[in-house]
């Protein structure tokens, strides 16, 4: 048997491990007061029917952390960059304060990106919009997509739009790069021959090993894993899919996972923002 028919045998049949913790999927994300909308009707778009939150396919010890300000790991990154918002960098002396005033003034920002940007004629993720500003605004060096810095802006920047639902716009000059991106989805590709929808749409909800399959949605990311204790982006998560179906990854802040990310935002529109959320 070829060992893609292998891959796909197991996705498919692959049945509940005894000892791995089982996910509340009728539980309600409540944070804070405010109810987070994890299920919602699929765009037209999808081949299928709900858009469902990677929330609800985690344990129930997992979902409890991210219900939790307080016990929510990914906080404490959101409070580096607070500090960070707040401090001067660059020879232009200015910092990010200094221009946007409260971060509270990014509320629905997260929700609507990646967008098409004119001036630049391309798409931009949050992480371009953040090194834009330090380059151009600050004269401060741009930050790596990925690392600490960045990833914690991102999920202070986030944050403001909690709740929210994701509204990504596909149209317009947006659309050939949604195209790209709903390709590369749906592209086999690497040493296993699977794409992204091999997992996150022919086989969402069941086990493979210890892990319960979600739809891959990004409405919570940044997301703080508790495989490596730290805030993740999405590229730095495309890339670790990419890694283990034995791909060749594209480059994290690449055109090619900027279009993916485009494409997998708009899959999960109608579903609130969460970041910083919590995975496994």
């Amino acid at each position: 048997m070829k060992i893609t028919n292998l891959i796909a045998s197991t996705a498919a049949a692959f049945v509940l491990v005894t000892g791995v913790a089982s996910a509340d999927e009728n539980a309600v994300l409540e944070i804070d007061g405010q109810v987070m909308i994890t299920r919602a009707p699929a765009p037209d778009h999808m081949n299928i029917d709900e858009v469902i939150s990677g929330w609800v396919f985690r344990s129930d010890e997992t979902q409890a952390l991210e219900m939790d300000d307080f016990e929510n790991p990914g906080m404490i990154f959101v409070d580096q960059a607070r500090e960070a918002y707040e401090t001067v960098d660059g020879a232009a002396g200015e910092s990010c304060a200094s221009c946007h005033g409260d971060v509270a003034s990014f509320e629905g920002l997260r929700t609507v990106l990646p967008r098409w940007r004119e001036d630049a004629g391309e798409v931009w993720s949050m992480e371009d919009y953040i090194n834009n500003c330090r380059e151009t605004r600050m004269q401060a060096e741009p930050w790596k997509w990925g690392k600490p810095q960045m990833d914690a802006m991102v999920a202070l920047i986030s944050l403001q739009s909690r709740g929210m639902p994701m509204n990504v716009a596909i149209d317009g000059p947006a659309a050939a790069t949604w195209e790209q991106g709903r390709e590369i989805y749906y592209t086999r590709v690497g040493q296993l021959d699977m794409a992204c929808a091999n997992c996150h749409e022919d086989n969402y909800g069941v086990y493979i090993r210890a892990d319960h399959l979600s739809q891959g949605q990004i409405n919570g990311f940044p997301t703080y894993r508790l495989k490596n204790a730290r805030l993740n982006s999405t590229h730095a998560r495309f890339k670790g899919c990419m890694k283990n179906i034995r791909a060749e990854p594209y480059g994290v802040g690449s055109d090619e996972f900027t279009a993916l990310e485009l494409y997998v935002a708009s899959r999960g529109n109608g579903l609130s923002v969460e970041g910083p959320s919590v995975r496994n």
